[in-house]
């Protein structure tokens, strides 16, 4: 950006006064920017554009959770959540319309895969939130919505870099999580370029279950997947990875399953996430009972992980984790990006 200002003749600074109007003040009016002189006003608005998702639809939660359906300017829409909590508002961005992945348990991965999110359509999520809930209610963002951040790499981590900007959302590198289910050559690009903190869609303690539920780990198996997290946390002291394990009655769940997870995750440095399966219309799973969940629990503790179980959040609006399905208007493409690894 401060090169598109040297271009027109402006001081390189302009540029940061554009972030801040932008994205902390929530204007998107070049004309309202008032320390901008006007000839530079008037030739932003004749040359530049700056354009947000739409609200197509809003639903709010009983517990206070909001999801927006948003829609692009190609008319896919996509779903954004926001989730309040005492003392912090974390939002639930998308990076792709659809999702190619195919998780088995998860609803995005039924609706297809037609396209990457541009930076500003990821950033865009973030600018919408803020505009409806006010300033300072986003604390955290977590990468966690429809598709696989990591095979948007590009666009993923600039839109990363503007909610760290000082200038823009200013948000710490600990309040920005990625999730993803586990490309191993873009995790280790990813640990070149940023140390937010990460989280992996596990699910499984062994291959042969991991390749039916999240089907990418036939390309990137577990032991895989487990080395890029020790090489991802080993640089520059980063903290622990937060394993992702949806909870299936009867598939994953039982005491043999958790005394190998322990076993799988004894050398990494890690905390484990539990969370309670959230059905969807013509899923064929069922979510493990409190009591299962809570064993689970007890045992991965009692071998001295550290692990927590997600509390439901927006489930009677269809916001919990592995329900959003937004709007995929072509999905003929949906095997295309798995192929395409960043390079």
């Amino acid at each position: 950006m401060e090169a598109f200002f040297v271009e027109i003749g402006e001081k390189p600074f302009r540029a940061t006064q554009l972030l801040q109007w932008i994205h902390q003040r929530g204007v998107g009016d070049f004309s309202a920017m008032t320390n901008l002189s006007k000839s530079l006003r008037a030739r932003l608005v004749e040359c530049c554009e700056i354009r947000v998702p739409e609200i197509a639809y809003e639903q709010k939660s009983a517990d206070g959770t909001c999801k927006w359906l948003l829609q692009l300017d190609d008319q896919n829409r996509i779903e954004t959540v926001f989730i309040p909590e005492d003392g912090r508002g974390t939002l639930c961005v998308s990076s792709q319309v659809g999702c190619a992945l195919e998780c088995s348990f998860c609803s995005t991965a039924r609706q297809g895969f037609n396209r990457n999110l541009s930076a500003a359509e990821i950033i865009g999520q973030l600018w919408v939130a803020g505009r409806e809930l006010g300033e300072g209610r986003v604390t955290n963002v977590v990468l966690m919505g429809m598709g696989e951040p990591l095979l948007n790499f590009n666009n993923v981590v600039a839109a990363v870099s503007l909610m760290l900007d000082d200038f823009a959302y200013g948000l710490s590198k600990r309040r920005v999580t990625i999730s993803t289910s586990g490309i191993v050559p873009a995790l280790d690009r990813l640990a070149e370029v940023s140390d937010i903190a990460l989280a992996v869609s596990l699910h499984a303690p062994d291959d042969e279950l991991r390749n039916e539920l999240v089907p990418i780990n036939r390309k990137y198996p577990i032991k895989e997947l487990l080395a890029a997290c020790k090489r991802y946390v080993g640089r520059e002291n980063r903290r622990k990875v937060t394993f992702e394990y949806v909870m299936l009655d009867g598939i994953n769940d039982t005491p043999a399953h958790a005394r190998a997870l322990i076993r799988l995750l004894s050398h990494v440095p890690s905390k484990v996430n539990l969370i309670p399966f959230n059905p969807f219309p013509g899923s064929n799973y069922r979510c493990s009972g409190p009591e299962t969940i809570r064993r689970f629990s007890d045992m991965l503790h009692a071998a001295g992980l550290i692990a927590t179980t997600r509390k439901t959040r927006g489930d009677d609006i269809d916001a919990a984790c592995g329900q959003l399905v937004g709007r995929v208007n072509d999905r003929t493409r949906r095997h295309h990006r798995i192929q395409v690894v960043t390079s």
